[in-house]
């Protein structure tokens, strides 16, 4: 069993781990189990004889990650409706996280790579992994994992955020948005779409959702201005948080149902709509605004 000194490397280590199990998984859940394994692994070592304890726990967590997203892929194929990955959500008296710059867009693009790439990208580019500890992370010629970091790279180089939006900014705009969405404001709403902007909604099978993504500005606001009709209990606006790195809102909607929606916002405009409702994937966003556990809604 590692000593005192073996439970603090690892403990320092943590939520590094943590953020790099999840931006390869896209699961709060999957990347804590992932973690704890990980632990129980450290457990099994004599860690006094690792000579670099960080490489050597990110390379069981890749290896870990890997195995995972075999079977993680293979549920997805199944999957009800859009896919988005689970909220990591940030509350505004939290601060900014540091370590990286992927937003809830650039971990869509990622879903575009194979799994190699996105460990190539996450450990290089990401987490600033020298090439050869990733090659060995990923047991591969260094040659191959530049290689894959570079076709990983070419794939999500048009998602990386170019404007990024200041918090204070960022809950304006999500505070605003959920008032006019919800009222059938479609003339404030207007004017801050984008022409292109495109909606998402995931709802796994468990709670409605669209089950297609929704193109188009006009398409959208005739969605809101029916949905404003039906309305026959208000939605609560919980609080403004950071999804992903991205402005967002927590809200309880009609039925109780707990909702967590981001919104890309490119040269001032919402060019992205992201609406996360399976309450499978919203748990820890429950605990963290000390919530009871969302449940399932009969349809």
């Amino acid at each position: 069993m590692p000593d005192e000194a073996g439970t603090d490397v690892f403990e320092a280590h943590r939520a590094r781990l943590l953020r790099l199990a999840y931006r390869m998984l896209g699961s709060v859940a999957e990347a804590e189990d992932v973690v704890q394994n990980a632990w129980l692994r450290w457990w099994q070592v004599d860690h006094a004889g690792v000579e670099a304890p960080p490489a050597f726990l990110s390379r069981i967590v890749t290896r870990l990650c890997l195995d995972a997203m075999k079977s993680a892929r293979a549920r997805r194929e199944t999957y009800v409706g859009s896919w988005l990955p689970e909220p990591l959500v940030e509350m505004p008296e939290e601060g900014a996280v540091a370590g990286d710059d992927l937003t809830l867009t650039l971990m869509m693009a990622l879903e575009r790579l194979s799994p190699l790439e996105r460990a190539a990208f996450l450990l290089h580019d990401v987490f600033g992994l020298p090439l050869g500890e990733v090659a060995a992370t990923l047991d591969r010629d260094p040659a191959a994992v530049r290689q894959l970091a570079v076709r990983a790279r070419r794939h999500v180089q048009a998602d990386r955020p170019r404007y990024p939006v200041a918090r204070e900014e960022g809950d304006r705009i999500a505070e605003a948005f959920f008032a006019a969405s919800r009222s059938g404001d479609l003339g404030a709403l207007r004017t801050m779409l984008s022409d292109g902007v495109v909606m998402r909604s995931d709802g796994g099978g468990k709670v409605h959702a669209f089950p297609n993504p929704i193109a188009g500005a006009e398409r959208i606001l005739r969605l809101f201005r029916g949905l404003a009709r039906k309305a026959v209990q208000p939605a609560t606006f919980l609080r403004a948080i950071r999804v992903d790195g991205l402005p967002g809102f927590a809200s309880l909607e009609r039925g109780g149902v707990l909702q967590v929606t981001a919104l890309a916002v490119e040269n001032g405009k919402v060019a992205g709509i992201f609406i996360t409702r399976n309450p499978d994937k919203l748990r820890h966003v429950a605990r963290a605004l000390g919530l009871p556990p969302p449940a399932t809604p009969l349809h």
